[in-house]
């Protein structure tokens, strides 16, 4: 079939105005929120509701037509770019959510609805959603289930395959998985939901889910610790998960990322004294948390000073010197974005060899670190780099191998980091993978440039 005879069938399945071929219309759908990676489209198609997904993929796995799902667009390893002329496939029209159920904690969200909606709908009814990212006012639930995002409360809630309770997914073919009941005793075979969290759309279309929600904490205070020694730090956040029932959030970031922050923003530095290393801790609970937190803060050793919020307005500020980095490091250049697990025991190992290593392959390089401490999550940005040096990509994630850790956290595989897939997954593991998306996308229509190593890319001839 022609492309044009399938741009008509789609406009058949969602009308005119909802499938976009200008290119200055669809521009801000072939790039990524970096910037680092670009591509084209034939369509973007704005699908309303389940059915019409199923239409369109149904239409488009016939013509041999490569689809791309995307949400907010906030990825950051180019898993929702059209990098190779497929059609984007824009699922925030679906932003419906049902009635908070408050005898299970459960709602049931369209994958478009944003995760700033979300929150605000949960907490309209005395709940809390147990996700939260700084891009909250643009990443979609179906974005952070394709990613399996996980954030800064994790250490407490999980990642959202933790949250997904129930899910409604289109498969490539424009099948119906459908199962939102969102049962929490349900043995009756494989947990297909669990198994699309973290696909990166390679599996099938997410467009609803039934979510789990948590208690709405009455009470939470943060403080900023400051060390010298990057040990003392994270022997400080062993203490605080051992000690601190009520602990929420657990930031790590250091003091070039922090001046950085506050030149661009022009904003105060939080103490008098420069130190080396920060650590940003929530605590939040049923109860007021401020003493208990006082008192574990109080018997950590290497604390060389402290700061603690005494309303919601300085905690936001506090929050503010975390969050920022995203953005503010994104004016300093475009990034070299990779985020990373290692275990807890040897996150200080991590820290001091992943900028010498960087440094030996690109001594003009600028390392950024900063991320969940709690988790073992850092997220390594290097600047004064082409984005696309493999040697810098190299020298990090072979870094993180050989520390037994993993090289993506929360961001996901996407097309960045494929070819590394390797270095944490077994050859078994990646030809199951492999097994798995042929059996559920057998032409290759759903993605099929992220995620599996490029040598073993479905050969679908789903291209124009």
């Amino acid at each position: 079939m022609r492309l044009d005879d399938v741009i008509a069938t789609l406009r058949d399945i969602v009308g005119v105005r909802h499938v976009l071929t200008d290119p200055d219309t669809v521009a801000g759908h072939v790039v990524d929120w970096t910037g680092r990676f670009r591509g084209s489209t034939p369509a973007v198609v704005r699908p309303q509701n389940v059915e019409e997904v199923a239409a369109v993929l149904g239409a488009c796995n016939d013509a041999g037509v490569a689809v791309v799902p995307q949400g907010g667009n906030t990825g950051l390893v180019g898993g929702s770019v059209p990098l190779h002329g497929e059609v984007v496939l824009d699922l925030r029209r679906l932003d419906e959510m049902t009635a908070v159920d408050t005898r299970a904690a459960q709602v049931t969200a369209q994958a478009g609805v944003t995760l700033a909606r979300l929150q605000a709908h949960a907490a309209a009814s005395g709940w809390q959603y147990g996700i939260d990212l700084s891009a909250r006012d643009t990443a979609t639930v179906g974005g952070m289930i394709a990613t399996n995002a996980g954030g800064m409360h994790v250490l407490r809630y999980g990642s959202t395959r933790r949250q997904v309770a129930g899910i409604e997914a289109v498969l490539a073919d424009g099948r119906v998985l459908r199962r939102l009941e969102g049962l929490d005793k349900d043995n009756t075979g494989y947990d297909l939901a669990g198994l699309l969290c973290g696909s990166e759309g390679t599996l099938a279309v997410v467009t609803a889910a039934r979510l789990r929600l948590v208690p709405r904490p009455a009470y939470s205070v943060v403080t900023l610790l400051a060390f010298d020694v990057v040990d003392a730090a994270l022997d400080a956040v062993g203490t605080l998960r051992q000690g601190l029932d009520d602990l929420h959030a657990v930031e790590l970031f250091f003091q070039d990322g922090l001046d950085v922050i506050c030149d661009m923003w022009r904003l105060r530095q939080p103490f008098d004294v420069r130190h080396l290393a920060f650590v940003l801790v929530e605590a939040a609970g049923g109860s007021d948390p401020t003493e208990s937190l006082a008192t574990c803060v109080a018997n950590l050793h290497g604390v060389a000073d402290d700061v603690v919020a005494a309303d919601p307005a300085a905690a936001r500020s506090l929050w503010r010197y975390r969050e920022a980095h995203t953005d503010v490091i994104n004016l300093v250049g475009t990034p070299l974005k990779l985020d990373i697990t290692v275990p807890l025991d040897v996150l200080g190992s991590f820290v001091s060899t992943v900028r010498r290593r960087v440094a030996a392959v690109a001594p003009s390089a600028k390392v950024w670190l900063f991320g969940h401490a709690g988790d073992g999550n850092l997220h390594v940005n290097v600047t004064g780099v082409d984005p696309d040096d493999d040697r810098v990509t190299n020298a990090v994630l072979e870094c993180v191998a050989e520390l037994h850790g993993s090289i993506s956290a929360e961001h996901g595989i996407g097309t960045a980091k494929r070819r590394w897939l390797h270095l944490v997954r077994s050859p078994e593991e990646i030809a199951t993978m492999r097994a798995i998306k042929g059996a559920l996308d057998p032409k290759g229509t759903l993605n099929p440039h992220v995620l599996l190593p490029p040598a073993d890319d479905v050969d679908s001839g789903s291209r124009f």
